[in-house]
């Protein structure tokens, strides 16, 4: 039975772990904390196999944690697995100081997790197996000299019969003996060895650095496991082995030496090695493969989040391949695709990241782009490159290439949505007559003159009076009963038609023009919601949403207040849903804001939630009373079960804070079922009803909510 202790405040990433690790073996159980203390408290009386940890968690980090588990005797060699965002070489180290035995990046790949813990759970069963045998040898150690004498054949005989590695120094370095797996290794005589100071025999590089390790283990007396150490044989090859520092103590106690203990891992090095190759590799060009490809891509959007940096990514697909098949043969196409695959790797930077996503079809990752005219100057490399001539089976051959490009985040903030845009501009280019490149939309001059046209048509709008609001009801998820709605903006244009918000609203956003709109909005939401104060007896409140915008160029909690005093509206009817990234700005004056907002009385819930940074930090900075739950966790409520997951936490974490939350994109009675019972407030979708005009919301509320009649 083996035992695997999983610690993560993040109660998704728990789940998941613990569903990975249960599925390695049917002989596992896991247990999992979700605070480095508790789990601190735990094992104080447990003995793990092995431990998987987040490095970012409360109370204690990574490191921190590591420390601590590490002062436990019971804990000393067992394995740890760290499991981080950060490339940040510092951290590392400070991890592997505290006693770390591995790494994985975040977000984990899966197959990669189990590989791993597999690996690391063999690696213990026979570190325990080895240790029971060191038991027996360090007890035999530890007699008076004259034992030793006496036994010394049989001791030598019970050392040399361990498939391991074993040596001990002294105090000072010197050794004082070796096994015989240990003397084949160095090349040494073990009767000859008695002495010798260790960095000598080890060679300088693993000498110095296992003498480093003595010291720790005699200065603290406390055993050191799992460290890496590299050996190359009697024929040149490089071996590895997983050693293990333990104290050597004579008969009073007293530490007068270091007995180390090596497993050979060079077979599951390879492997490992071997796997990743195969599982991230095209087979023909040795290039990374899509799955890679998908993996740098997400790293390099956390490092944009951060503000390191921003990317571009080019599409490649070779124009007339098919003619070389056609002409020379299969054999001949993969000569050919490698030598293409060739030519890219000598334009481009190391940093950047080269894929085969199949046939013939290339993908570039280029890094640290600062301006668009960066990702040209690749492209136009790439197209010269592969248009020089190949020769091939005597056959003078050439060919011309078209490329996609976007930039993040301009074009998106997923890989497959990067992918998929990368792919539409280079058909665009294909289709255009090949032999080019083409970034994602139109080109500039044509942006720019629907750009010109569409401010136009919005200052016309405002002038107009075009805009309407459209309310989507909000029903208590207990009752059934409209509690409230969300004015939602719409465009009726010149023609008469409805525009959706999504295609004049992001640009509202660019020109500043959301400034006046919103506030048009916020003044007809409140005007309206003082005439549901007259129809029914309950309070009906309507949520308006705010722009990050408005909070830059106004004085926002000054316009709430004038559009109260002019409505006469409760504040407490007033619902000012904002997203993630107004909060996230994390500015004072922000805060300040949001503060004289709350002072009102108005009420603050943060939109989309889940959609964003997701960093649940600032909720308990900035003044909020609701979170909307994203409707893309909705969607597949009843059946997904990593969304059910998440749904649950949130909800959890809002109540614990004393918040209201609200479920968005409802669409089925199954969906409104399983909210209600996980203890959702407010449901709001599809299924109690599409946005509609106040008319239509007035009978709503009529019919469902006890209403009286007007005059």
């Amino acid at each position: 039975m083996a035992l695997v202790v999983i610690v993560d405040d993040q109660p998704t990433n728990r789940n998941i772990f613990a569903r990975l690790a249960v599925s390695i073996d049917s002989d596992i159980t896991v247990e999992t904390f979700g605070a480095p203390l508790e789990a601190l408290a735990w094992l104080h009386d447990h003995t793990p196999d092995l431990i998987v940890t987040d490095y970012k968690m409360p109370d204690l980090d990574g490191a921190q944690f590591i420390a601590r588990l590490r002062q436990e005797p019971a804990l000393a060699d067992v394995p740890v697995v760290v499991i981080t965002i950060f490339e940040d070489r510092s951290l590392r180290l400070r991890a592997l100081s505290a006693g770390a035995t591995d790494f994985l990046h975040s977000p984990v790949d899966h197959q990669e997790f189990v590989t791993r813990a597999r690996n690391l759970l063999k690696l213990r069963r026979q570190q325990l197996q080895l240790a029971d045998r060191a038991k027996v040898l360090k007890l035999r150690l530890e007699h008076s000299e004259q034992a030793l004498r006496d036994s010394s054949e049989r001791l030598g005989q019970v050392i040399d019969s361990v498939p391991s590695l074993i040596r001990a120094t002294d105090l000072s370095g010197h050794l004082l003996f070796i096994n015989s797996c240990q003397a084949g290794i160095i090349q040494a005589d073990p009767a000859t060895i008695a002495g010798v100071d260790a960095a000598s025999v080890l060679g300088e590089d693993i000498g110095i650095r296992s003498n480093a390790l003595d010291r720790r283990v005699i200065e603290h007396g406390r055993p050191i496991a799992d460290v890496e150490e590299e050996f190359s044989d009697s024929t040149g090859a490089k071996r590895v082995f997983l050693t293990s520092k333990t104290p050597l103590r004579d008969a009073t106690n007293t530490v007068i030496g270091v007995v180390t203990c090596g497993t050979d891992i060079t077979e599951r090095k390879l492997a490992e090695e071997h796997l990743y190759q195969l599982a991230h590799h095209d087979s023909l060009t040795d290039l990374p493969n899509r799955m890679l490809l998908r993996d740098r891509v997400r790293r390099a959007i956390v490092r944009a989040r951060r503000g390191d940096s921003s990317f571009a990514l080019h599409l490649i697909d070779l124009d007339g391949f098919k003619g070389v098949n056609d002409l020379l043969g299969h054999s001949a196409g993969d000569k050919f695709l490698k030598s293409v695959s060739q030519r890219l790797r000598a334009i481009v930077r190391e940093r950047d990241v080269i894929a085969r996503l199949g046939g013939d079809e290339f993908a570039i990752l280029q890094t640290d782009v600062r301006a668009p005219e960066e990702a040209e100057m690749l492209a136009a490399d790439v197209l010269r490159a592969i248009s020089q001539p190949y020769m091939l089976q005597g056959e003078r051959l050439t060919t011309s290439a078209s490329i996609g490009i976007t930039m993040h985040p301009n074009d998106g903030d997923d890989f497959e949505e990067l992918l998929r845009k990368t792919d539409l501009a280079m058909y665009r280019a294909k289709g255009e007559g090949g032999d080019g490149y083409r970034f994602y939309a139109t080109d500039m001059n044509t942006r720019a003159r629907d750009s010109v046209t569409l401010d136009a048509d919005l200052r016309a709008a405002i002038a107009k009076k075009q805009f309407l609001l459209m309310y989507q009801p909000q029903v208590d998820a207990t009752t059934g009963a409209v509690i409230g709605a969300e004015a939602l903006l719409r465009w009726r244009n010149g023609a008469g038609e409805i525009v959706a918000p999504g295609r004049f609203l992001p640009r509202a956003e660019e020109n500043g023009l959301i400034v006046p709109i919103n506030e048009w909005a916020l003044w007809e939401a409140c005007r309206n919601a003082k005439a549901w104060q007259e129809l029914t007896d309950k309070p009906i409140r309507v949520g308006v949403n705010l722009s990050p915008v408005q909070f830059q160029r106004q004085d926002v909690p000054l316009l709430v207040a004038k559009v109260l005093a002019g409505t006469k509206l409760d504040p407490g009817l007033l619902d000012l849903e904002l997203t993630e990234n107004i909060v996230m700005q994390e500015t004072h004056s922000v805060l300040v804001q949001l503060q004289q907002l709350q002072t009102l009385g108005v009420r603050i819930s943060i939109d989309d939630f889940g959609t964003g940074y997701s960093s649940f930090s600032y909720i308990k900075r900035f003044p909020v009373n609701g979170l909307k739950i994203d409707q893309s966790f909705i969607r597949d409520i009843t059946t997904d079960y990593n969304d059910g997951v998440i749904v649950k936490a949130l909800i959890n974490l809002g109540h614990s804070l004393n918040m209201q939350i609200v479920a968005e994109g409802v669409e089925t009675a199954e969906q409104g079922e399983y909210l209600r019972q996980e203890g959702c407030d407010v449901l709001q979708g599809y299924y109690f009803g599409r946005p509609m005009p106040l008319a239509e919301l007035h009978e709503l509320i009529r019919q469902g909510t006890g209403l009286r009649r007007s005059a």
